[in-house]
């Protein structure tokens, strides 16, 4: 069986024919930025970024939701990436978005992440069509007066192997009575605010906006990760929870999550986190391996991959011909930040096995994009590559 190294060497031997081909041609960082931000600009000020990032291992300690990072991005007007402008939003399109990602993950993941269960939830609204609701929320949310946040995995992945619904949603007058367990919310005390699915008798599913002063929704404590812990991510239950037609955001409908879909399972948001919070590993690993110049090629290789991998990010947001697919991508970006991670321990030897060290905590980061929104063709590419199958890519 060929070893890891070969495989290694053959997907960077892939990349750089892909380079040469000019289907995901190598670009400076300078370039990079133009090409991902269209006005050439960070889309988070480099202070704030730096604030954040210098909270991080304090955050991680604590395992506390992060308010005063929540507060910051507030105050630089993050939380209206995804609203219209005529909410008081900032309407970015998604290579903006992703560019924020990159830049949000590379400071602090676990923000990142919540990040991303907020916009999932806006973008629901901003797409629900119900101006009632718009108008009661989205000005507010994107002011950051108020938390929204999503209960929708389980309408795809999370309950794959449960019998039955999660969330039952059954007809009553013009609404719905929603009634079930609904395992991942990420935030759910912070929030006001939670778009959850429901499904149907007849199978249809359905996308609702949930006051959490309801008194039918009951937060569960959040559980306890290898990672990320601070998103305050745990189960929710909903008792008899009456949902009225204009508190309906999608459907009743057949794979709910379909209609209009922007950043739903699989999408290109959790690649950019998982290549977001490669940068920072692969500067620490540079920094590492500073005084080891025998092994500057492995830095060199790592940092060739990680451009080639955001470039084929934003070729897939803009739809390009010959663009990789998205699970293309992400199987590709679990790989990369993986190795990188066990790279970095590696490098730092014993003290970067030592709970609290930025190695450490890379290693368990990693771990956190084979479980998270992961579609199955992803996870079975990952586990073919772990078995050695150099068929995975």
């Amino acid at each position: 069986m060929p070893s890891c190294s070969m495989h290694f060497q053959n997907w960077l031997d892939r990349l750089s024919r892909l380079s040469e081909n000019g289907k995901a041609a190598d670009v400076n960082r300078g370039s990079l930025r133009r090409l991902a931000y269209g006005r050439g600009v960070s889309m988070i000020p480099a202070t704030m970024l730096t604030e954040l990032a210098s909270w991080r291992a304090a955050l991680e300690a604590a395992g506390q939701w992060p308010a005063r990072q929540m507060a910051r991005l507030a105050e630089a007007g993050v939380f209206g990436w995804l609203i219209p402008q005529r909410w008081g939003g900032s309407e970015l399109d998604e290579p903006e978005i992703l560019s924020g990602y990159l830049e949000l993950s590379d400071a602090c993941l676990t923000s990142a992440f919540i990040l991303t269960q907020f916009n999932s939830a806006v973008q629901k609204l901003v797409t629900c069509g119900c101006e009632t609701l718009q108008e009661l929320w989205l000005p507010r949310l994107a002011r950051g007066e108020c938390f929204t946040t999503v209960g929708i995995s389980h309408l795809t992945t999370s309950r794959s192997r449960g019998p039955g619904p999660a969330v039952i949603a059954e007809a009553c007058g013009t609404g719905f009575r929603l009634s079930g367990h609904i395992p991942w919310v990420t935030g759910a005390n912070a929030a006001q605010l939670i778009v959850v699915g429901g499904t149907a008798p007849n199978g249809e599913q359905l996308l609702a906006a949930i006051e959490t002063i309801d008194p039918g929704l009951t937060i569960a404590p959040p559980q306890n990760f290898l990672a990320l812990t601070a998103s305050q991510t745990g189960p929710i239950e909903l008792r008899n929870v009456i949902v009225r037609s204009e508190q309906i955001v999608a459907g009743p409908a057949q794979e709910v999550l379909k209609i209009k879909s922007r950043g739903g399972t699989g999408s290109l948001t959790t690649s950019a986190l998982a290549l977001g919070a490669s940068r920072s590993t692969l500067r620490a690993l540079r920094d590492e391996l500073r005084q080891t110049l025998s092994l500057e090629f492995v830095v060199s290789k790592l940092s060739d991959e990680g451009r080639v991998l955001e470039q084929a990010l934003f070729a897939a947001s803009r739809e390009e011909p010959g663009a990789w697919s998205v699970e293309q991508i992400r199987l590709r970006a679990n790989s990369y930040v993986t190795r990188l991670a066990q790279s970095f321990l590696a490098a730092a030897k014993g003290t970067g096995f030592v709970s609290g060290h930025p190695a450490e905590r890379a290693i368990r980061e990693a771990m956190f994009f084979y479980v998270w929104s992961c579609p199955q063709a992803v996870v079975h590419g990952n586990l073919q590559e772990l078995a050695g199958r150099d068929e995975a890519w």
